[in-house]
Parts: C-alpha cells; structure tokens; sequence
C-alpha cells in the first residue's frame, strides 16, 4: 500500500501490495511479549543448573562446605544461579500485564412503539414536510436497498409530527437506552454499581453537560472514586477504542471492574435538509446500545465470557481524503447534519487494510506467516513477478464481528478478505434487524452469535470497527466457555425470513444464502 489515499471510490482490491511498515508495525506489537518469555528462560536454565547440581549431591557438599566457611567456586555458581532464578520470576511478574476479562455485556431492544419499518419511515419523511419531492425519492430509493429490515427503532423524537429534537428528548433517549441496559447486565453479573471502579462512555454526536458518564454515575449511584470517560465525536469505530482504554486502566487499577458503554443519540442528529450525502445517514442509523463489564480479577476467570486478546487502532487522520470522508457540518440552507463523501469506501478500505496488515502477526498462525513472508521475499529481494499473498484469516478467527456501517461495506469486506456467507451473517442480520446502531453494532453481531449458533470454548472473535476520523479498529477475544445464550434482543428472530429478504435485493452479493 503506498502512502496516498486511493481517490477510486471503490472499495481497494486486497490483492495488492502492502507497505512494509505496516508490517514491521505488527510484528513489533507482537514482540512485545519477549521480555517476558525471556524472563521464563532465564529463570528455566537457573533452575535447570540448580537441578543439575541436586542430582549430582553438589548442594549438600556445598552446604557443608559453606558451614566451614571455604567457599568454593560450585558454591558462588549455586548462589549465582538461585539469585538468577529469582530476579527472572520478579521480572515476569512485573513484564506480564493483567489478563482482562469480559464478564458479560447486554445490548439494548427498543419497545415496540419505537418501531421504524420502512413504510413509516418514508410516511413520516413526507409528513413532516422538510424535504423536497427529490429527496424523498432519493430516500426511497436508499431505503429499498439498504438492507433493514422492518423492525428497526427509532425514537419517540422523531415519529413525532412535528419532530422534536430537542436536548430533553435526547436525554431521555439515552436514559432510555443505556440505563435499561446497565441494569440488565448488573442484574446479570450480581454486581452493585460501587463495586465498579471505571466507567467509560462513547457515544459520538450528542455530548451534553454534565456529560453521559456523569448521567450514569448520577443514576446508578456510583462511588465518588470512579475513574471515569466520556469519549466524543470518535464515530461508529470507538466501542474497540473505548474496550482498549478500560483495557489499559485494567492495567493500573487491580482488582477492579470497568463498565463500557457504546451507544450514539438519534433524536438531536436527525437531518431536516436536502442534501443528497447528508440524507444517507437518516436512512441507515438507528437506535442501539451496548453495556459491557471488564474486569481484571483472576477469581472472575472461571464466570467469564471471553478474555481480551489483542486490541489494534489504525487512525489516517493526518490524510486530507480520510479526514473529511464523514464531516458533521451545515449544508448550503444553515442545516446541521452528518456528510458522507464519495471517498468513503475507498478510504474506509485502505484504513482497514493498514489495521488487517498490523494485526496479521498478532493472530495468524505460524504457517500463514511463513508463506506470507516467503512470498514477500521472493518479490522484494529476488525480484519474481508473483501475485502478493493475503493471508487466509479464517484461519486467525472463528467469529467476525463486520461494523453495520452499510450492505456495500460488508459485502466488499466478504468479498476482499474471503470469508464467505456464513461469517458475514451476524454483520447482515444486525443491519437487517436493528440498522446501523453505530459503535454498538459490532456486540448485536457477538450477541447474534452467542444466541443462534452459539460460541464454543476456545474461539476466537474478531470485532471490526470504522468511523469518522478516519478510524478503523479491532478487538480480539477468545472464549472461555461454551456459550448459547439467548439474547433478548434475539430472541424469536427469523433468520430464513432475513435470508430471503437479503436474497430478494438487487444486484446482492450473495447474501443471505443458506448456510450449511
């Protein structure tokens, strides 16, 4: 990859080249971990030296030897070796970081009155009468093939005539959301709110004062010692950013818990206006929210869903092209809303090429590196005129967790990094069911999962995030049970009905076919 943004506005073919610091990036992160393995062999070949002079009677002789006060060679090598043994065990425990671990999480399920099919959305777009005849058939049009279905949410706000966006009803709408879901997963867990020492909120449009995290501290009563953060205008990729900042706290709070909650506000962001790239989002957000609980206790281990892998950030903010691709502004008539660039689904695959190439050698196994680097060398050094490698990350993951951030972006995503129907099903389902719920989407495609098919013991998940800025990252975590819980928010879904609505759409990229 070269360091300019492709101004194609499709999605980049993976099938190019790559740019080697991305790959020296990876492979740096990942040897982080030496010092600590270097500590355990140290500390091994002490103690193999130690067993090699038990078994030879050598201590006992020098002990002896040491009580008449003549020390001996043998002697200084047995305190040598102990005092090498014991430095090596203190610099592993020092060197090694905290496992973290996600206890539970919970995501959110509107009422029914919430609900949004698209006959109504386009009803109340008419009769609110903000738009022009062209903008509603431009929604229209968006709306027949975006992929959601008929029992997406939106909030109370908004089916009002007129609509209301106002500061009240916004903060209602994230009470209604994220309230309902911490005490969902409090009750859960059987945690008590002070019991949690970090609080991390992200939600990105809407930032009132006192802020959201102040609003749930407020609520729930928590304890005044609470390290808390409220994380804005981060877009739909900040829940991976949010989960890695619990993830380092984690590293200097022990014994703690650290909820994260993801979410983004409808009713304030809802745009009245007329321009074509800024209407896109009323067609595609939705309501949602997340709430997760981490924490870094070993007893926690053995109730535990999953423990955090690997978390890896990828920001092209410093590109003119990636900066502006998603860029909340007025349009020409004063009107605040969210524009979306043509340039989007070119940036949006060179973010994640640059975060899918620093992440390879973190979770790629050994022989998929080989034959990457094999490959790379064969090119760069002997000059051979072959095709670069990708490596196979169906091999890396069992689950992927693809951001709801709109049909073209999962399929181009199936389709570049070859992962096939089945696993990019949750991503499909979630934006059938519940649309874009922004950084919250990646857990309603975990919850998918967990309550359809189920995780096994061991799998690994991967969840993929993109947002403004340009952002694209991801968060790894491995299974530490077997899990088949059914989430409310899943509960009685139709996956045939959404694959045949999915096989129905034109011009689909094989979505929705039926998987063994």
């Amino acid at each position: 990859m070269n360091g300019k943004i492709s101004h194609s506005l499709q999605f980049p073919d993976y099938r190019g080249s790559v740019a080697l610091k991305y790959v020296k990036r990876g492979f740096q992160t990942a040897f982080n971990i030496v010092p600590a393995i270097g500590a355990i062999v140290v500390a091994g070949f002490g103690a193999a030296e130690l067993l090699n002079l038990w078994n030879q009677g050598e201590l006992h002789k020098l002990w002896n030897v040491a009580l008449q006060t003549e020390l001996t060679f043998d002697l200084i090598t047995v305190i040598g070796c102990t005092s090498l043994v014991a430095v090596a065990i203190l610099a592993y425990f020092m060197l090694q970081s905290r496992p973290v671990f996600l206890l539970d999480f919970q995501v959110y399920k509107a009422p029914d009155s919430w609900a949004a099919p698209a006959t109504s959305f386009l009803v109340g777009s008419r009769d609110c009468k903000k738009f022009t005849e062209e903008s509603l058939v431009f929604q229209e049009k968006i709306m027949a093939r975006s992929g959601l279905g008929s029992n997406t949410y939106l909030p109370p706000a908004v089916h009002a005539m007129p609509p209301c966006p106002s500061m009240k009803y916004a903060r209602e709408e994230f009470e209604h959301v994220m309230f309902s879901c911490v005490d969902d997963l409090l009750k859960k867990t059987g945690i008590h709110p002070k019991q949690i020492g970090i609080l991390v909120v992200n939600c990105s449009l809407f930032n009132p004062t006192p802020s959201l995290s102040a609003m749930v501290i407020n609520h729930f009563k928590m304890r005044s010692n609470i390290i808390s953060y409220n994380l804005s205008g981060m877009g739909c990729s900040c829940s991976p950013i949010a989960i890695d900042l619990a993830r380092q706290m984690l590293q200097l709070y022990p014994s703690s818990y650290a909820l994260v909650l993801s979410t983004e506000n409808i009713t304030q962001n809802w745009y009245f206006g007329n321009e074509r790239s800024m209407l896109m989002p009323n067609c595609l957000f939705r309501v949602g929210g997340a709430a997760m609980l981490l924490t870094n206790k070993k007893r926690e281990y053995f109730r535990s869903k999953y423990q955090l892998l690997h978390t890896v950030r990828t920001h092209l903010g410093a590109r003119d092209d990636a900066y502006n691709c998603i860029f909340q502004c007025e349009d020409e008539a004063g009107t605040v809303g969210v524009r979306l660039s043509k340039e989007l689904m070119a940036v949006a695959g060179e973010a994640l090429k640059v975060n899918v190439t620093t992440l390879g050698p973190l979770v790629l196994p050994i022989s998929e590196q080989l034959i990457f680097i094999c490959n790379l060398v064969l090119r760069k050094v002997f000059r051979k005129k072959l095709k670069p490698y990708i490596p196979d990350f169906n091999t890396a993951f069992h689950h992927i967790c693809i951001h709801t951030g709109g049909r073209a972006v999962i399929d181009e995503i199936e389709k570049q990094l070859k992962l096939g129907d089945h696993v990019a099903e949750p991503s499909r389902a979630t934006l059938y069911r519940y649309g874009n719920v922004s950084s919250s989407s990646i857990w309603y495609c975990l919850a998918y999962m967990e309550s359809i098919r189920g995780v096994r013991c061991g799998d690994k998940v991967w969840q993929l995030g993109f947002g403004s800025g340009f952002k694209c990252n991801s968060a790894v975590w491995k299974s530490l049970r077997r899990i088949k819980d059914v989430h409310p928010a899943w509960d009685g879904f139709d996956v045939d009905e959404m694959r045949d609505y999915l096989n129905s759409l034109p011009n689909h990229h094989n979505a929705g076919k039926k998987t063994q």
